[in-house]
């Protein structure tokens, strides 16, 4: 009788050895699986059963969470959502995360490690710690007066500090609320399908996300990589160049906007736009030095991130002559997006350094303290300091005494450069307006600013789209906030 009870034991033994084995594969091996389905809510649950972290703007937040008494408990809401949409982005317990609320969503939703000094604990106990926040280095005031200016028109702005790369302001226009997206239910759904199927694209960020023809803005780059090739040493000296202008190789002639551009110096040609001058210079600079200048300041950096993925400015690397001569003048397949542009900007600016644009300064835990801080790099240097210099009086000059008169500020120093982009089949369609700047108070060691602003508007009439008259009075308000907040 009692080998029989011993049998017993040993096979309740190993049915306890079973059982446990098989909760250790459970909660070990196979926990990830089982969290990551689909059917498994407890994760959603647990993700929403406590308010998020704040996203800030000069230490205030710009969001903020509701209670909403459901099973995925709190709702992300938004302060002044269609003005900092394209810095927040969205967070959605339906669609997910964008932008900021997606690059530190583990800190705003408490999942980062570094929030606990006892990261060990919340794993063990299946808790986590409060959200943390982000601090953003957007300065509201800047954020303001973008987004007055473009007044709903489709365009977008981006603003630097050319010394530290902080971006100041990021604004694309038409924009949205992005506490639409935020819940779940029919009213969420149909917002989400409204915003995809409007045909003004409000939830693209168009100074991240979207590349234009950067017209005679890019002349900056093109002057720039003459001047450091040596392929231009004096700037006032005449070019010989014809107006119009032959592409090379081929019998079109290459034409300019306004008059007096034949036989101009490359000084004339940047403070009046003269795209036959620029077109010559970038074919005498040559491909291969002028994908390097390009490249210097940004384009084909498809890695940028700030935290947020950026697109990919495009120079391309393998084109004939005539096709160098349209794509040193910003056309052609040359693309750039409105914070590249501003990168151009900023580079000259700064001395010729141009330095990695970030858009978070600061995490924290939600007791205010740190948790990381972004470090200020460089992204390399994109001309000498000679030539940046050069440059800097060049585009002091366009704004003094050349096209972009309306970007003049008084009691301080600007320098700008004015763009016209076609596009379209046969240019057909509406130029996009840019205008690229930085400012500088009168007597300050360095810039405060530097600001690229596109204008897009489909219903703007074509004779009324320039430059200067579209971009120039937005890009100077923005610098005009910047100057009066220092």
């Amino acid at each position: 009788m009692i080998r029989y009870i011993r049998w017993c034991a040993y096979f309740c033994a190993l049915l306890l050895l079973a059982l446990l084995v098989n909760v250790a594969r459970v909660q070990v091996w196979e926990a990830a699986a089982y969290g990551a389905n689909p059917a498994n809510k407890r994760p959603a649950v647990a993700r929403y059963a406590e308010p998020r972290g704040d996203i800030l703007v000069d230490g205030r937040p710009v969001t903020g969470s509701r209670d909403s008494g459901q099973l995925l408990r709190h709702e992300r809401t938004y302060v002044n959502g269609p003005l900092y949409a394209p810095v927040t982005g969205f967070s959605s317990q339906s669609y997910g995360t964008s932008f900021v609320e997606r690059a530190e969503d583990a800190v705003l939703a408490g999942d980062d490690p570094a929030l606990s000094a006892f990261p060990l604990w919340y794993e063990l106990s299946r808790g986590r710690p409060g959200g943390g926040d982000a601090a953003t280095t957007v300065r509201a005031a800047l954020q303001e007066a973008a987004f007055r200016g473009l007044g709903g028109k489709r365009g977008a702005v981006a603003a630097l500090e050319p010394a530290t790369g902080r971006i100041l302001a990021l604004v694309s226009s038409p924009s949205y609320d992005p506490g639409l997206l935020s819940g779940t239910g029919s009213r969420v759904k149909a917002a989400w399908e409204r915003l995809n199927a409007d045909p003004a694209r409000p939830m693209l960020n168009r100074a991240l996300r979207e590349t234009y023809p950067p017209g005679s803005t890019f002349k900056i780059v093109t002057a720039a990589a003459a001047l450091d090739a040596g392929v231009v040493t004096d700037v006032d000296a005449p070019t010989r160049t014809p107006d119009p202008y032959p592409l090379p190789g081929t019998h079109t002639l290459l034409p300019n906007a306004g008059t007096g551009c034949e036989d101009a110096s490359m000084a004339e040609a940047v403070r009046w736009s003269c795209n036959t001058v620029m077109a010559k210079i970038g074919v005498q600079v040559g491909l291969r030095r002028m994908v390097e200048a390009a490249e210097r300041f940004g384009f084909n950096d498809a890695g940028l991130r700030v935290p947020s993925w950026v697109s990919r400015s495009g120079f391309d690397t393998d084109m004939s002559r005539d096709q160098l001569a349209l794509s040193s003048i910003g056309q052609f397949n040359t693309r750039a997006t409105p914070l590249q542009m501003a990168m151009v900007a900023a580079a000259v600016a700064n001395g010729g350094e141009l330095r990695t644009p970030h858009l978070v300064e600061r995490t924290t835990r939600d007791d205010g303290s740190p948790v990381r801080r972004t470090d200020q790099r460089t992204l390399g240097r994109a001309m000498s300091p000679a030539t940046a210099l050069r440059m800097q009086e060049l585009m002091v000059q366009v704004v003094e005494d050349g096209t972009g008169r309306n970007a003049a500020i008084p009691g301080a120093v600007v320098g700008g450069k004015t763009g016209t982009a076609q596009h379209g089949v046969g240019n057909a369609g509406t130029p996009y307006a840019w205008f690229i700047a930085w400012a500088r108070a009168e007597g300050a060691p360095q810039p405060a600013v530097a600001v690229a602003v596109v204008v897009e508007d489909a219903a703007a009439d074509r004779r009324d789209i320039s430059g200067n008259s579209a971009a120039a009075p937005i890009a100077r308000a923005v610098m005009e906030a910047a100057l009066r907040t220092g």
